[in-house]
């Protein structure tokens, strides 16, 4: 307990509902139809809204779902203890509004699932405030630039599971660059103009324990590169 309480609060959260509705699924101690996302179940009269929360975190069964449980603890680990250290309600609200918009602009595609698109939307912001020139390895086997880490995962979408499952990876992108633009600026050094507005409200803060002065948002903090799938490099 001591070594999951030293995981930063929005890392734990992700990682411990992925594991919930995925293991749950797999183990079948939960029906995997019930965390589907389906507009006419959660907007009518039944209201089943949790399915907004559990569709984001079905992930894929076997080998593939150990890659993802990594790469999303990995990605949201470094992205919470560097550039949002001491803002981690910052992150919380702004992965709200993140998800909010992978709703929206997968809508005419009817997805069920928004795992891979939520996926891929935190690894374009977190190679997007990499320094320049920052590499990173893919299994171990190829070093490319951290730039086209979520272009290469959006290419094995598409060889491993068609042109839908790419789709849905693109559009998590691309909210992923509007968040990059939005709040830090899109790279020219200076705050987006979403920033002020995507600052958590004070109950959040609250919420979270974050009851101090508002810590000052930086660019990158000891940024370390992330390797894909189980190997790190620098």
């Amino acid at each position: 307990m001591d070594e999951i309480r030293k995981i930063p609060p929005v890392t734990r959260v992700l990682v411990g509902s992925s594991l919930a509705v995925t293991v749950g699924a797999i183990l079948k101690f939960v029906n995997p139809y019930h965390v589907l996302f389906s507009p006419e179940l959660v907007f009518s009269r039944k209201l089943q809204l949790w399915r907004l929360y559990s569709s984001f975190f079905l992930g894929s069964g076997g080998l593939q779902y150990i890659f993802e449980l990594v790469m999303l603890y990995q990605t949201a680990n470094d992205l919470e203890s560097r550039s949002y250290a001491h803002r981690s309600s910052d992150l919380a609200w702004q992965l709200l509004w993140s998800s909010a918009a992978i709703v929206g602009i997968t809508w005419p595609l009817r997805p069920v699932i928004f795992t891979r698109a939520f996926l891929v939307n935190l690894v374009y912001l977190y190679a997007a405030l990499a320094p320049p020139g920052t590499t990173t390895s893919i299994m171990g086997l190829l070093t490319i630039p951290i730039a086209y880490y979520p272009y290469v995962l959006i290419g094995f979408d598409l060889l491993l599971a068609g042109p839908q499952a790419a789709a849905l990876s693109v559009a998590g992108a691309i909210v992923g660059h509007g968040w990059w633009w939005g709040v830090w600026g899109g790279g020219l050094g200076s705050q987006g103009v979403l920033a002020q507005r995507a600052r958590a409200p004070e109950w959040l803060r609250r919420l979270m324990g974050e009851t101090g002065p508002r810590a000052r948002v930086g660019r990158r903090r000891g940024w370390r590169g992330v390797g894909f799938m189980l190997r790190r490099r620098g």
